[in-house]
């Protein structure tokens, strides 16, 4: 087991530096989903046409909670949230992670400023951001506009830019 975490963890590492890739165009109709999530260490049930009814969403996909990466673009995200609020979009995270994992990450790391929630595998796939050599997702942000429609993608296995061009394309659908 620990020799399948250790290959696991190394081909991760690998793949940082890489572009990943994500299936879903500008345009495309982002699928509906109903998953359990956490805000600041509190579950409930998160559904993404109810996320809409409230204006665009950002919604990022990340490999693994606690992990540097993840860590750090979490970190950003939530001191980012007053522009993303400003800019009148929501932001929500989603891993493979299990829902006990994202009540500690949605309070350590999320600062309790936006919502992480479980994707399945069937969910992972749906959005085409699953990693090759493991069962968890790539790091993909998409912009989604109120009619559920994707009007931005960066996809990007670096988390440093996610922030920076998910909130410039909330801003320019603001204006």
């Amino acid at each position: 087991m620990r020799s399948l975490l250790a290959a696991a963890a190394t081909a991760l590492l690998a793949l940082a530096a890489a572009p990943a890739s994500a299936a879903l165009p500008v345009g495309a109709k982002a699928p509906d989903f109903t998953t359990m999530g956490s805000l600041n260490g509190k579950p409930f049930r998160l559904h993404l046409q109810e996320q809409l009814k409230h204006g665009p969403l950002v919604l990022y996909f990340y490999p693994k909670a606690f992990t540097e990466g993840c860590t750090l673009e979490a970190k950003a995200f939530s001191d980012a949230i007053p522009a993303f609020r400003k800019a009148g979009a929501r932001v929500v995270g989603l891993s493979a992670d299990n829902l006990d994992t994202l009540k500690k990450f949605s309070v350590e790391a999320c600062r309790g400023q936006f919502p992480v929630a479980t994707a399945n595998a069937d969910l992972i796939k749906a959005y085409d951001v699953k990693l090759p050599v493991a069962p968890v997702s790539n790091r993909t942000s998409y912009v989604i506009a109120r009619d559920g429609r994707v009007i931005f993608v960066h996809s990007d296995m670096s988390w440093k830019e996610h922030v920076a061009q998910t909130l410039a394309a909330v801003q320019a659908l603001k204006r």
